[in-house]
């Protein structure tokens, strides 16, 4: 018997679905669209970067690839490589590991861009566009294809591209002065 897919009106709708897995999905015009696992070098540089920002805010406000990221436009939802969070959104993430539009947006989110056009199109341009709607002060683009780590700072309510890091570069965070490492290193993280 074939099981029919669900469809949800809402995302409050679609909230409140359990399929009984550890599945991660995204909602894209009503339906779910799973998500497919990581690549190993996507979540080595990711665990690179957590490890860096460890000292810096501690382990309750980093959240890796599980926190969703309830965003306007399609898909309904985004899961970035790595999150920090706000000290106030800590406890309200206990219930349930998603950020809703009516709090407020994440300090930073850093992506790792996998390979192939749709994938990097989806980094650099929707999940840009995404981002930037919400407000997030800082984002990330980590990209081992081009060994560039692009890092956008909010302004006046547009994301700020200056040039890419490149490997011979430390990388400069608007919020995180103390972070100090080159791009050599998170890229050969992986």
């Amino acid at each position: 018997m074939i099981q029919a897919k669900p469809r949800f009106l809402s995302f409050e709708e679609y909230l409140s679905y359990d399929d009984g897995t550890e599945n991660l999905y995204e909602l894209f015009n009503g339906e779910l669209i799973e998500v497919p696992p990581e690549s190993g070098l996507n979540i080595e540089i990711a665990n690179f970067l957590f490890s860096l920002f460890l000292p810096i805010v501690g382990h309750r406000r980093l959240r890796g690839h599980g926190l969703e990221l309830e965003v306007r436009g399609e898909p309904k939802n985004r899961y970035p490589d790595l999150t920090i969070i706000r000290e106030e959104q800590v406890q309200r993430l206990k219930q349930r590991n998603t950020i809703r539009l009516s709090m407020a947006p994440p300090l930073l989110v850093v992506e790792v861009v996998s390979p192939g056009e749709i994938q990097r199109d989806r980094d650099y341009i929707a999940k840009r566009s995404q981002y930037q709607d919400l407000g997030i002060p800082e984002y990330w683009i980590v990209d081992p294809q081009t060994k560039t780590i692009l890092v956008l700072e909010l302004v006046e309510s547009v994301y700020r591209e200056a040039e890419p890091f490149t490997l011979a570069d430390k990388v400069r965070s608007p919020q995180f002065g103390e972070l100090n490492v080159s791009v050599s290193d998170i890229l050969g993280a992986g």
